[in-house]
């Protein structure tokens, strides 16, 4: 076979693949997308109108978006969202860093045993780990309160940090921390000083996670909330119990952004990490 045979071949393979994954991303991303057009329909309705299709200006509206920032429940369910999710956060992110510090030690006994009990909230089904989370939390009195949430919710999230910071841990020059104890540098001050600036990307990549799980919860808020907890998940589903209305669009809306925002932040992480220190 010629070198210009093996070329075309590398190149046909090179624009299958991408075909394929092209195809597959639009399989995954079109359902969601088609939520951004339907928002700004200036009709009352979940489909798009003639007016829509023939790119009326008139079929297109703000109205809304409007109505959720007038609507004060949409407001106060923002607002427990960021209280929980930054509180859930940084609760999570400690514990996850400091589980994952542990993990990464090789004096730890039982690490693997150990590790699948730390990501077990990621593959035990939901509706279970919320049923638990309402039977613990109201024998203690926690439920329907802001404190039951931010708990349950950084249970749900720290394994997201286990995973990233463990994974970072995994490049890191364990030399390091010795070299830093032979100048007596303590555990706390070595971590402070050396360990954490080096894992930090994957530590703050673990915490994006930890938050975009507990703002995007509904079922454990379903089973624990009050009428004082709703979140921006949960008005969502009332609203698609209670009153169907296109408002709900343009949270969703709002949710991709915030989504699509969260993972290029993510990626640009993931992206400095790999990158030679100094660079």
């Amino acid at each position: 076979m010629s070198l210009a045979d093996t070329a075309a071949r590398f190149g046909a393979g090179r624009l299958a693949h991408r075909v394929a994954c092209g195809l597959i991303f639009a399989f995954l991303v079109a359902p969601i997308l088609v939520i951004v057009p339907l928002s700004f329909n200036a009709e009352p309705y979940f489909t798009f109108t003639e007016g829509m299709l023939r790119l009326d200006p008139e079929a297109y509206s703000l109205r809304w978006y409007r109505q959720v920032l007038d609507d004060g429940a949409w407001a106060r369910g923002l607002a427990n969202s960021l209280f929980i999710g930054v509180a859930a956060t940084v609760l999570a992110t400690a514990l996850g860093t400091l589980a994952a510090l542990g993990l990464a030690s090789r004096a730890m006994p039982a690490r693997r045993l150990v590790m699948g009990l730390l990501i077990s909230p990621m593959v035990t089904p939901l509706i279970i780990s919320a049923a638990g989370m309402f039977f613990f939390y109201s024998t203690l009195g926690f439920s329907q309160t802001h404190l039951g949430l931010v708990l349950a919710h950084a249970a749900l999230g720290t394994p997201f940090v286990v995973i990233t910071v463990t994974a970072t841990l995994t490049a890191f020059d364990a030399n390091l921390t010795r070299a830093a104890a032979s100048l007596g540098a303590g555990p706390v001050t070595t971590f402070r000083r050396v360990q954490l600036p080096l894992i930090a990307p994957g530590v703050v990549s673990g915490a994006l996670f930890a938050f975009a799980t507990s703002f995007d919860e509904v079922v454990v808020v379903l089973f624990m909330a009050g009428e004082n907890q709703r979140t921006i998940p949960r008005q969502m589903w009332a609203g698609i119990r209670e009153q169907i209305s296109p408002a709900m669009l343009a949270v969703a809306t709002f949710l991709i952004v915030f989504a699509v925002l969260l993972l290029c932040a993510v990626e640009w992480l993931r992206r400095r990490a790999g990158r030679p220190a100094g660079a």
